[in-house]
Order: structure tokens, then sequence, then C-alpha cells
């Protein structure tokens, strides 16, 4: 078996480069070293200027999100053996400006996310004095799955929506509203709808579900653009129906 493997990264040098060029380096093939270890590698031993984001290195965190071979992947989650005999490439994840190398401007999606209100939002606060507010285990269960999301961009590389329509609230987003709505104790479902609802919200969406094959927690934002398009449509309905109704009632 091969001792070393060679990844080949993407370089952007603000200043030096007009475009991205791609380095080669030969780093150690080890058993239990990921991309994000052979990376460490290159700056700690190769080159000291190769520029790239990392934070907890255990796939919660969500900082470590880049391009393997085509591919969006946490490189702290994605081995080099998988990739044997290489080459691997390694490059910043698609559909964001590159800031230097491997790490990407994400002030998009920190722009649009508060505007779905990802909190619980209450109409009146109770004092802090009567208590928690309380749910079952199967009102947990309701949201849980999308309560997931770190946030690790991966569903905006991979989404073919995002990448021609940058004003599109984007998967994580989305998911991350559709996790409060269906939250017990929130009551804050009537204030994300506008934006939820509005052309660059959930009917932007084309199932493709790109999204959720490349989510590394299991989140699902496809399902969950799916299963609010359903509430919408509902809602709407019962909109349009029930003045009729009211009125059929008063000439009767």
């Amino acid at each position: 078996m091969a001792t070393e493997i060679t990844l080949e990264v993407a370089r952007y040098r603000p200043g030096v480069d007009s475009e991205p060029v791609m380095q080669s380096y030969q780093v150690p093939l080890r058993e239990h070293w990921a991309i994000l270890d052979g990376l460490t590698y290159v700056k700690d031993h190769l080159d000291g200027t190769l520029s790239f984001r990392w934070s907890c290195r255990m796939g919660i965190c969500g900082s470590c999100g880049m391009t393997v071979n085509g591919e969006p992947q946490l490189s702290c989650a994605t081995f080099l053996t998988d990739y044997a005999p290489g080459p691997i490439r390694v490059e910043p994840l698609h559909n964001f400006p590159v800031i230097r190398d491997l790490v990407v401007d994400i002030d998009d999606f920190m722009t649009k996310l508060p505007k779905v209100k990802p909190w619980i939002v209450r109409e009146v606060q109770s004092p802090v004095e009567e208590g928690e507010y309380l749910q079952t285990p199967e009102e947990m269960d309701e949201y849980q799955q999308f309560s997931m999301c770190i946030n690790c961009m991966l569903c905006y590389s991979a989404c073919p929506v995002y990448s021609l329509e940058p004003h599109f609230l984007g998967p994580a987003a989305i998911a991350l509203a559709q996790r409060y709505n269906l939250d017990s104790r929130d009551e804050g479902a009537d204030e994300r709808r506008d934006v939820l609802s509005s052309p660059e919200g959930i009917w932007a969406c084309t199932f493709v579900g790109e999204c959720s094959a490349v989510c590394p927690k299991g989140v699902d934002p496809a399902g969950a653009i799916q299963r609010y398009k359903l509430t919408a449509a509902t809602q709407s309905i019962k909109e349009l129906l029930m003045p009729r109704s009211l009125s059929s009632r008063r000439k009767g």
C-alpha cells in the first residue's frame, strides 16, 4: 500500500492570483487521517500560506466544508483512504465568493438567516419564575431532525437553484425556519410566512434534492421545503374559501 497520497489544492491569493490555480502536495496516507488532517500537514510542514477553515474536527461546528473530488464534504469527516490511490482534488465550496484558497464568504447566508427568525417567537413571554415551556417527546420529534443543522453550507454548494438564483433563501435557512414552525413552544409561524412564501422562498425550490443528499447530519432540507409548500398551499386555499363560506352563511 502507498505511504503517500497527492492533494491537489485550489489556491487563490488576492493580489497575486487573478483566478484560482491548483497546487499539488504529497501528504502521508494514514488510515485515520481525514482530508482536514492532510491539509493541516501541508500547512504545518509544507506550505504555511495555505488558508482553510476548521474548528472542532468532529463534524459539529460545520466550519470545514470543502469540495472534495467535485462533491461538497466536511473535510474532517472525509478520509484520505477513501480516495486512495488519489489524487484528491480539494476546492472551496461552490456557489460562494472565494476569500482566499479554501475560505469562502458566507455573508449572503448570514444576511438571509435572520429573515426567517430562527428562534422561538412568543406573543407574550412568561416570567422566568413560571419555569420552562414544557413539551412532550412526541412534540420534540416533530422538529428534531431539522434542528440538527450545523450551518456547514454544503447544501448551498450543492443547490442548483442557489447557483442560478442568488436571491433564493436557500435550503438551510428554510429548514431552520421549519424547525421553529414545528416547535410546540413557538408562535412565530405567521411572522415567517411572508418570507418563506415569497418568490425567493419555498417556491423557488425545484426539488432536485441535492441539498438532502449532501447533508452530513441527515437534516433533509428538501423535505422541509416540500412540507412547508404543503402548509403554505393549504393556508392559501383556506383563506380563499373561508370568505366565500362566511358570505354564503350570511346570504342563507
